[in-house]
């Protein structure tokens, strides 16, 4: 494989890997990666997990702890205003604080309640693609035009936020997603700080104004119960809200404009493919979240490999999503791969609350949006985001209607 049209070793791949030009297309990295095995240590305290069953068991190895607060003290970027807030929050929590923190909010994202929003999901889709059929440009981002509004909108109707707020915070919780890249330069959480700091103000206010004046929302419900049960503080409080906002706006567009932009370069096996098993191989081909870190509490093995107590484990999900070992094939998008499990959710205690409504939003908006514009087609190459961990499309544009090939005849 190639990264560049030229033969690339292993030791180049790693240096390569975090520069922009390594995050618009790791996949070649990642399999140049891959004949140094499924863990590579790099020095006593750095680790990289990329083969699939080697990425499973460190899910679940309990000895592999998430970057909590505790961490990020020895960083210094517990000092930043966007690390104070993630590290209040689930997923960046261990121990009796993670299950504390999880069991708090899990109520809000169990199965029954995600199949009773799809209702609401379809109103919200369908009313986003008819607001495109009546745009005057025959060209749109789909990222700007649909995806991103389309979790705004699902998010902000759970939480009680109004249209006008959404689209305002829309860039802003983008923005905070920078800060969970690989940081070389302190200075580099700038753009995450700046978007928190608005974040936690909004939701603070949004806290308050509930407790004033209660609504029929999950606001209102995680308010009443943080209040009444007393198993959080307000400061967990206001960073899940977040952590909720976040989380169910930026992973869910991103996989919607993911799913959207393989439908359109594989048109054929899109209309051969239910949706539920076309976007579960987008996940597995290009997932947004492409990347965990995970902190080695004492000293174990990982996959035959000694792994020191304080060293630094990437989970590089992607690649383990691409391994030969467990798909055949592995860099061919393939929708009805038989079994088909990518780890992009994670696995184990750490499991993404939201996994089934960011797949529910993305089989949704994905059907409405080509049921609306069927000949719909790519207008230029896609433009990722300079980032990996969080992997996305920063730009989608497409063609919704068909040239009209009539009048360029006639020209």
């Amino acid at each position: 494989m190639t990264a560049t049209g030229n033969a690339i070793g292993p030791s180049e791949a790693l240096g390569t890997l975090f520069t922009p030009a390594g995050k618009r297309n790791p996949y070649p990295l990642y399999e140049a990666l891959r004949e140094l095995g499924p863990v590579v240590r790099l020095g006593p305290k750095l680790v990289f997990v990329q083969g699939h069953d080697a990425c499973a068991a460190a899910l679940r190895e309990p000895g592999l702890l998430v970057t909590d607060a505790s961490v990020h003290r020895k960083t210094g970027m517990i000092e930043h205003s966007s690390w104070q807030c993630f590290t209040k929050i689930m997923m960046f929590s261990n121990g009796t604080d993670h299950d504390r923190l999880r069991n708090f909010s899990r109520w809000a994202y169990h199965p029954q309640s995600i199949t009773g929003l799809r209702p609401m999901i379809e109103d919200k889709a369908k009313e986003l693609a008819e607001r495109l059929v009546t745009c005057d440009s025959a060209t749109v981002d789909l990222v700007e035009g649909f995806s991103s509004r389309l979790t705004l909108a699902v998010t902000g109707e759970l939480y009680g936020i109004p249209v006008a707020d959404q689209l305002a915070l829309r860039s802003t919780i983008t923005d905070t997603t920078t800060a969970f890249e690989p940081i070389f330069d302190l200075a580099e959480l700038a753009d995450g700080d700046a978007g928190m700091d608005v974040l936690v103000g909004y939701m603070t206010d949004l806290v308050a104004s509930r407790r004033r004046e209660p609504r029929d929302d999950l606001a209102t419900r995680m308010v009443h119960e943080a209040d009444a049960a007393g198993t959080v503080t307000n400061d967990e409080l206001v960073a899940g809200l977040v952590m909720f906002l976040i989380a169910g706006v930026q992973s869910p567009s991103d996989l919607i404009a993911g799913a959207i932009r393989m439908a359109l370069r594989k048109p054929a096996q899109f209309q051969a493919t239910d949706a539920e098993a076309f976007v579960t191989e987008v996940l597995r081909f290009d997932a947004p979240s492409q990347v965990l870190t995970r902190v080695a509490e004492r000293d174990l093995t990982l996959d035959g490999v000694p792994v020191k107590a304080g060293a630094r484990v990437m989970l590089l999900l992607a690649a383990a999503n691409r391994d030969p070992s467990r798909y055949d094939e592995p860099d061919v998008f393939r929708p009805h791969r038989t079994p088909n499990r990518p780890l992009s959710f994670g696995l184990g205690m750490h499991y993404c609350l939201g996994a089934q409504l960011s797949r529910v939003q993305a089989e949704i908006g994905l059907t409405t949006l080509t049921r609306h514009f069927p000949h719909m087609s790519l207008e230029d190459e896609p433009h990722y985001r300079d980032q990996l961990v969080q992997r996305g499309l920063a730009r989608l544009t497409v063609r919704l209607r068909p040239r009209d090939t009539r009048h360029q005849a006639m020209l």
